[in-house]
C-alpha cells in the first residue's frame, strides 16, 4: 500500500482525534438540554399560569383574572395571520426553482467540513436579516445540500445549528422583525400598546446605526463559534451516520389530462399578478416615505406572497408548496391567543391600588434608574419572559405596555428600547426549541440534535448583547412618543 493511500483523509471516520474545547463543550451539553425542555406549546401554557397567579397575588378577583383572559383571547387574531403568512411565504420562496438552484450553487462554496459549518451559519444570519421565515428554510435547505457534498463530510448536527442562527442571533434586528414592525403599523398594536408608545417606524429602530453595529457583532460571533465549535475526525455525524434521508428531488408532475389543468400549470396568472403588484408597489414607493413603505408589515407579505408565487411560475407549484409549508405555521396558530390572552391579563385585570400587574412592574422598572442599568435589566427580564413567551411579536404585546412607560420615565429612547428588546429576544431561541420546529421538519432532526451547538452559542451571546445594549444605549437622546 502506499503511502498516499494508508493516510486517511481530513474528517474520515478512522481519524480518532478526541474533541477538544467548544466542539466537546457543545456535544455534552445537548443530552441535557434536551431532557430538561419541553415543547414549546408547554411554555405557553405555564405562561398563562404564571401571569394569572401574579393577577391574582396582585389582588384581582378570580373573575377578573378569567374575564380578562377570555376578552383578550382573539386580540392578535389579525397578528396571528400575519405572523403565520411571514413562516409561509418564507417556505414558499425557499422552495422555488430559481432559489433552489442558487442554494445548490450557494453550497459548493465551502472548502472544508468545519468552514462549511461556519459558512451556513453566516447565509442564516444575512438571510434572517431579510425574512426570518426565509432564513429557517433556506437555511434548512442548504445546510442537506451542503451535506449532500461527499468531498466535505460535514457533521449535520453542527450543519443544522448553523442553519438556525439567523434565529438565535440577529433575526430580531433586521426587517422581520415582528416587534419593529408592529411599532411601525399601529393598526396591529393593541390601544394598551399605541397609547404609550406611538408609532415607531424603521428609521428609529432597526436602521439606526447603533442596531447596525449590534447586528454586524453578532453576526461575527456567530459565525466564529460555529467554526470552533464544529465536530471533527471520528466525533462527526453525518446526515447518514443520523438516519436522514437527503434526497431533495422533486417528482414530476403527470401530463395534463383536464383542460383545467392547463389553468394550474400556466404562467400567464401569475406573471399577471406579479406586474400587478410590481406596479402597486412602485406607486407606493412614490406616494409614501420610503422607511414608512418597508416598515409596514401588510405590504412586507404581500411582496412576498407575490415574490413566491412569481418564483414558482405557476398556480399548481405554488399550491403544492403551500401544502408542505402549512404544517410549520401551527406553533404559530395555536399560541398566539394564548400570548394575546397573557397581555390582557397583565394589562387589564386591576387590582391592588387600582393597577394592574404590568403597571406595577412599570413602577418597578422605573425605579432602577435610566443609562445602563434599565437597557441591561430590560434585556434580562426579556430574555427571562421568553423562555414562557417564545414569540417576538406576541410577547412585545405584553411587555411594551409597561417596559415603554418605564423608557420614558426615564427617559430613554423609545426606539432604542424596542432593540434592547429584540436583541435580548433572540437570545432564548437558543436555548428554547419553539422556533426550531419549521428548520426541523426541513432537517428531519430532533431538537437535541442541534440544542447541545446552540446552547453553546449563548453562552457567548449573552454577555456580548448586555454590553452592547449598554454601552450604545448611551448614545441615544430621548424623544418623545408620536401618536398616529
Amino acid at each position: 500500500m502506499s503511502q498516499a493511500s494508508s493516510v486517511a483523509p481530513q474528517g474520515s471516520p478512522s481519524d480518532s482525534t478526541p474533541e477538544r474545547g467548544l466542539a466537546r463543550f457543545a456535544q455534552r451539553s445537548a443530552a441535557w438540554t434536551e431532557k430538561w425542555f419541553p415543547d414549546a406549546y408547554v411554555f405557553a401554557l405555564a405562561g398563562v399560569v404564571i401571569v394569572s397567579v401574579a393577577a391574582l397575588v396582585n389582588g384581582s378577583s378570580p373573575k377578573v383574572v378569567a374575564g380578562t383572559f377570555g376578552d383578550g383571547f382573539w386580540d392578535l387574531t389579525a397578528f396571528t395571520l400575519q405572523m403565520a403568512m411571514v413562516v409561509l411565504t418564507g417556505y414558499i420562496v425557499a422552495t422555488s426553482p430559481p432559489v433552489a438552484k442558487l442554494i445548490e450553487r450557494i453550497a459548493g462554496v465551502p472548502s472544508s467540513a468545519k468552514g462549511a459549518v461556519a459558512f451556513v451559519a453566516l447565509v442564516a444570519c444575512l438571510v434572517s436579516m431579510l425574512n426570518w421565515g426565509l432564513s429557517l428554510v433556506f437555511g434548512g435547505l442548504l445546510a442537506r445540500a451542503v451535506a449532500r457534498r461527499p468531498d466535505l463530510r460535514a457533521d449535520y448536527r453542527a450543519l443544522g445549528a448553523a442553519a438556525y442562527m439567523g434565529l438565535g442571533a440577529v433575526w430580531a434586528l433586521g426587517l422581520s422583525s415582528s416587534a419593529a414592525q408592529l411599532q411601525a403599523t399601529p393598526e396591529s398594536l393593541t390601544p394598551e400598546v399605541l397609547k404609550v408608545t406611538g408609532v415607531l417606524d424603521f428609521g428609529d429602530t432597526i436602521l439606526t446605526w447603533q442596531s447596525l453595529t449590534l447586528a454586524v457583532v453578532l453576526i461575527v460571533l456567530t459565525v466564529t463559534v460555529s467554526w470552533f465549535s464544529a465536530p471533527q475526525g471520528g466525533s462527526i455525524k453525518t446526515a447518514a451516520d443520523l438516519g436522514v434521508d437527503l434526497d431533495d428531488t422533486i417528482a414530476q408532475q403527470p401530463p395534463h389530462t383536464r383542460p383545467g389543468e392547463y389553468l394550474e400549470r400556466s404562467v400567464v396568472l401569475p406573471a399577471f399578478v406579479g406586474l400587478v403588484a410590481a406596479v402597486w408597489l412602485v406607486y407606493e414607493l412614490v406616494d409614501n416615505p420610503f422607511l414608512s413603505v418597508i416598515s409596514n408589515l401588510n405590504t412586507y407579505l404581500l411582496v412576498f406572497v407575490v415574490l413566491g408565487l412569481v418564483l414558482h411560475g405557476t398556480p399548481r407549484r405554488v399550491l403544492d408548496a403551500t401544502t408542505k409549508a402549512v404544517p410549520s405555521t401551527a406553533g404559530v396558530l395555536v399560541q398566539y391567543p394564548l400570548y394575546a390572552a397573557m397581555a390582557a391579563v397583565l394589562t387589564r385585570a386591576t387590582g391592588r391600588g387600582g393597577l394592574s400587574v404590568s403597571e406595577h412592574l412599570a413602577n418597578l422598572f422605573t425605579d432602577l434608574g435610566g443609562g445602563g442599568a434599565f437597557a441591561v435589566v430590560i434585556a434580562i427580564y426579556t430574555a427571562v419572559l421568553g423562555l414562557l413567551v417564545p414569540s417576538g411579536g406576541g410577547k412585545w404585546l405584553v411587555e411594551a405596555p409597561y417596559v415603554m412607560q418605564s423608557a420614558s420615565d426615564v427617559q430613554m429612547n423609545l426606539g432604542w428600547t424596542v432593540q434592547i428588546y429584540n436583541a435580548a429576544e433572540a437570545l432564548p431561541n437558543l436555548v428554547n426549541p419553539f422556533f426550531m420546529l419549521p428548520l426541523l421538519a426541513v432537517l428531519g432532526l430532533r431538537a437535541r440534535d442541534l440544542v447541545g451547538f446552540t446552547f453553546l452559542q449563548f453562552l457567548f451571546h449573552l454577555p456580548v448583547v448586555l454590553l452592547g445594549l449598554w454601552l450604545l444605549g448611551m448614545t441615544f437622546d430621548y424623544v418623545a412618543p408620536v401618536q398616529p
